[in-house]
């Protein structure tokens, strides 16, 4: 149950993160979609997750 809960509080958590950095990059048209790709990376990963998508944003798209 401990894990379960732990589990849940990284979803949130990278939700939020995701959350904040599309308000701080609507200004630099580099909005990232909130979906259930990009919240496990972050939640698996953490925020180097967050800059390789920024990244791979630039280069590729």
């Amino acid at each position: 149950m401990k894990k379960i809960l732990e589990l849940v509080k990284k979803i949130v958590i990278s939700g939020f993160l995701l959350y904040g950095y599309n308000l701080i990059a609507v200004n630099f048209n580099m909005i990232l979609p909130i979906n259930i790709i990009t919240i496990l990376s972050i939640t698996f990963l953490g925020s180097p997750a967050l800059f390789a998508l920024v990244l791979f944003k630039i280069l590729v798209l």
